[in-house]
């Protein structure tokens, strides 16, 4: 028999006791105990993931879609809910830019980084890019009014108009984005159907319903368990490093929450499938924007502390409103290479500096 060492994901399950001994243990760092739970998280992501298409692969196109549109952003809205339980709402409003940012600027501009180095040019259907970048304008603009609304309304506290005006934007997306799937998924399909250059691809599920099923439901489990760990260090590991909430919440919280987001983008351009990596990371990023957010504000009237609101401070506002801008601008012709992946990754290393070198603002 011989034993395989071959680098895997799956070494990241190690850093689940890890990271529960180093919570309860008492002694150990903050930092330590918050890597470890961030380590941890990854595969757990990666697990969802992969449960969740094995389902889809049982129940055709249009469901399998829902599915993924449901489970697909799992992690991010684990642990965005925790930390509103917890009443970090900064924390919370940068896991949301920070996850759009992540998946828009970051994963895409790897996927072209790659898939162009190994495929030099590659093609994608720009009507599909067309109609995702519609959809991030339309969330920007969800986050742009209540923002300005709080500012010039309510700078020194939050009045009843601005709670109301919070709650029926987040009805409003809500519905835009029940709209959005009835759109992609029932009535124009065909509208994000993929160029011809890719080859049909069917796989058969390797997986049983029942282990599907079990692995999604004992993923979550645990990415609640690790998350609740996470942010429970994370207020004390940014005063050790120097970082704040919101830093925390763009930086580390959304790209350890869309890790295996970003990494099946990353794979599906590296295998010539651009419109499948466009659909994974472009897609998410209208669910956070429409799903996530918005659910978040309803909730925050059962669990937080006190309402959450979409009050986004300036540079926050500005930072996703040039990086959907730029995103836009990089795919409307349907063509990506190498160049267009180092623009992206360059916007986005440009934005992380600036929120890890800015001071608390209020918004």
């Amino acid at each position: 028999m011989t034993l395989s060492f071959r680098p895997s994901l799956n070494w990241l399950f190690l850093f689940i006791p890890v990271a529960v001994v180093a919570e309860h243990a008492g002694t150990m760092p903050a930092s330590a105990v918050f890597f470890s739970a961030a380590l941890a998280i990854i595969p757990v992501a990666r697990l969802i993931v992969m449960a969740t298409e094995q389902i889809a692969m049982r129940t055709g196109d249009a469901v399998g879609g829902l599915l993924n549109a449901t489970f697909g952003n799992a992690p991010e809205l684990i642990i965005t809910f925790v930390a509103l339980k917890a009443g970090y709402l900064d924390m919370v409003r940068g896991a949301l830019i920070g996850a759009i940012l992540a998946n828009l600027l970051l994963a895409l501009g790897i996927a072209f980084l790659l898939g162009g180095f190994r495929h030099h040019d590659q093609q994608f259907n720009p009507a599909a890019a067309r109609a995702y970048g519609t959809m991030m304008l339309l969330a920007v603009i969800s986050l742009i009014v209540p923002s300005a609304f709080s500012r010039f309304f309510a700078p020194e506290g939050t009045i009843p108009q601005e709670q109301l005006l919070n709650l029926g934007i987040a009805v409003v997306l809500l519905l835009a984005y029940g709209l959005y799937l009835v759109f992609s998924l029932v009535t124009h399909p065909g509208a994000f159907a993929s160029q011809g250059h890719e080859e049909a691809h069917h796989e058969a599920s390797s997986w049983s319903l029942g282990r599907a099923v079990g692995s999604l439901l004992a993923a979550a489990v645990l990415a609640a368990w690790m998350s609740e760990i996470l942010v429970g260090a994370a207020e004390e590991t940014g005063k050790a490093l120097g970082m704040s909430q919101t830093f925390i919440g763009i930086v580390f919280l959304a790209v350890i929450g869309g890790a295996a987001e970003s990494s099946s983008a990353i794979a599906m351009a590296r295998k010539n499938k651009m419109d499948l990596s466009l659909g994974i990371a472009l897609g998410s990023c209208i669910q956070i924007a429409l799903f996530v957010a918005p659910v978040l504000v309803l909730m925050s009237y059962v669990i937080a502390p006190q309402p959450f609101d979409l009050s986004f401070n300036r540079a926050e506002v500005g930072a996703l409103f040039l990086g959907v801008l730029i995103g836009t601008m990089v795919c409307a012709d349907g063509q990506s290479n190498w160049f267009k992946g180092v623009q992206l990754t360059t916007v986005y290393v440009i934005i992380a500096l600036m929120f890890y070198f800015l001071p608390e603002v209020a918004p």
